[in-house]
């Protein structure tokens, strides 16, 4: 039985929750993002000034899951990782 180093469980784990995440649509990040915003709007115009703050803070990190969504679909994980460990396996 072949024993994972901890670098190959961590490419599978990585691997397994970029394979699900990439069945979400980039739409939706950015979708989240603008109602984010729209959301801290209402609430700033409510009065609500700590929690208009507090929601507002969360547009930049649905951007950046955007972002990361879009690489991983385009690129993959690791892509010349593995395309290195291909090549390495195929010459042995």
């Amino acid at each position: 039985m072949r024993k994972h180093s901890s670098g190959e469980r961590e490419g599978e784990v990585t691997g397994m929750i970029e394979t699900q995440t990439a069945k979400v649509p980039s739409g939706v990040y950015l979708t989240a993002a603008v109602g984010s915003m729209a959301a801290s709007a209402i609430l700033k115009a409510a009065g609500k000034d700590d929690w208009s703050q507090f929601v507002a803070h969360w547009a930049p990190a649905f951007l950046i899951l955007g972002l990361y969504n879009k690489m991983v679909k385009q690129n993959g994980s690791d892509s010349r990782a593995h395309k290195t460990r291909n090549l390495e396996s195929s010459a042995a």
